[in-house]
């Protein structure tokens, strides 16, 4: 399938998704959001992909919705139209989040509003040191959506989230590191090969232990421990009957690296 608003590329087991809407800094229109959704439920069909890596093509990661765009359009201002714009929003943001593979955020540039939290429904961030962060809907008389006020609170607790989402002030990468936001920083140059490297790790992992334990720790963001208890107790016995895990305690016992075929 072909996309016009972004690039979909496999190595090793690996897929990249780059926004590429460069010259508005990746901003999102109707028809980036429709790619954005596609691209996802294919890679999260295809067996052959075992990781994804998400980045922006250009200065941007995304700077948030196409106002401009998404405004011009002659039914902007129907309440009912909007509100179907925002639940393909909220597909995307689930789509990610419930994908049963990692999903590492390689943030290059500007990560604004839309953009900052679609990196934040990501598995792994790693951040550019020029890059930033920023909950700017409040600067436009607007509400966070794309899942900021559920994600942000989640990353550095109720007083900080409240900061950064009342002033939409910018994040830096630094910055973000300090706040636990993300997970690594790097120089422009080096962003996008280690975020390659860790992908490739993750590609080469037991894959459907890495997703279990995924939608497991999401399922303790909100159920409590009994919930997460009940959930590890079934995740356990679902997993002992893969091919990844019997060749993981066979290379234990045979004291060798197990080579993991994604099964």
């Amino acid at each position: 399938m072909k996309f016009t608003t972004l690039k979909y590329e496999i190595s090793d087991a690996v897929a990249t998704i780059t926004l590429d809407r460069p010259q508005v800094l990746n901003a999102m229109n109707r028809e980036l959001m429709d790619d954005f959704n596609n691209v996802f439920e294919i890679a999260g069909a295809d067996r052959a992909v075992r990781a994804v890596v998400l980045t922006g093509a250009g200065r941007g990661f995304c700077s948030g919705a196409d106002l401009k765009s998404l405004f011009a359009e002659p039914e902007a201002g129907e309440p009912i139209i909007f509100k179907s714009y925002l639940r393909r929003v909220n597909e995307l943001i689930i789509r990610i989040m419930r994908l049963e593979k990692p999903v590492i955020a390689a943030v290059n540039g500007p990560a604004v509003g839309a953009g900052c939290n679609i990196a934040l429904a990501c598995d792994i961030i790693y951040m550019g040191r020029e890059a930033y962060l920023s909950e700017i809907f409040v600067k436009r008389g607007l509400v966070p959506d794309f899942g900021g006020l559920y994600l942000l609170t989640r990353y550095v607790g109720l007083a900080k989230a409240k900061e950064l989402i009342f002033t939409g002030e910018r994040v830096s990468g630094d910055e973000a590191l300090k706040l636990g936001i993300v997970n690594r920083v790097f120089t422009a140059k080096r962003l996008l090969p280690e975020a390659m490297k860790f992908a490739r790790q993750m590609a080469a992992g037991p894959t459907a232990a890495i997703a279990l334990a995924k939608l497991g720790i999401h399922r303790g963001l909100d159920g409590g421990m009994d919930a997460v208890l009940e959930y590890e107790a079934l995740a356990q016995a679902v997993i002992r009957t893969t091919g990844d895990t019997f060749e993981a305690l066979s290379a234990f016992l045979e004291k060798r690296e197990p080579k993991f075929q994604g099964k």
